[in-house]
């Protein structure tokens, strides 16, 4: 059904929580998760991958397209002198990712509905994002485009995307945005990209 997908926001899908543990970067992190959020009840491979991948983050980081905020959240225990925004446009992903900030003890994260980072202000020094795929290509792309318009001259965008799911692609039209793109790690059939804004 259209209505389950994770990038969906349907108020009314049945909920069923599950909670997860996970160790990371010398800390115990627990996790709320539901029906109708990507990756319910672990940390998906890519994910992981993700936040292994990322240098320290200094400044204001966003987490584009957060679900649950696992992403966020653990980059935010390891990073704490900096300042993270999740975003999502799922109200119900977004209402977990606050719970599991409280929850974790984080405090120098918060978690919004936003389509993209095009409902955040701008001024970001990092975003990081496991982008939703199954969007299609096209809005996926504008999702890197609000990435782009919201990062300081600079900035980077970190992302995770799978070789068959249009990793080539997506690092030609990044690099095109940005004026850079690489691939800084892969694992598993995950690329990670990096790009930096320098247009």
């Amino acid at each position: 059904m259209q209505g389950n997908h994770y990038f969906t926001n349907d108020p009314n899908l049945k909920h069923d929580i599950e909670s997860f543990e996970i160790e990371k970067f010398g800390k115990s992190f627990t996790f709320l998760t539901d029906a109708g959020v990507f990756s319910k009840g672990r940390l998906d491979k890519g994910s992981e991958l993700l936040i292994e991948s990322v240098p320290t983050l200094l400044g204001k980081c966003a987490d584009m397209g957060c679900g649950y905020g696992p992403i966020g959240i653990m980059l935010a225990g390891k990073n704490e002198e900096s300042e993270f925004i999740l975003a999502d446009i799922n109200e119900r992903a977004v209402g977990l990712a606050n719970e599991n900030i409280k929850n974790n003890s984080v405090k120098n994260a918060k978690a919004v509905v936003s389509n993209g980072l095009w409902d955040i202000d701008g001024g970001l020094s990092y975003v990081i994002s496991n982008p939703p795929i199954r969007i299609g290509k096209q809005a996926m792309y504008d999702l890197f485009r609000s990435a782009y318009e919201k990062l300081n001259a600079g900035g980077e965008f970190y992302i995770v995307i799978r070789k068959q799911q249009g990793a080539p692609s997506a690092k030609e039209f990044l690099k095109e945005l940005f004026g850079e793109a690489d691939t800084v790690n892969r694992g598993a059939g995950y690329h990670i990209i990096r790009s930096i804004k320098i247009k």
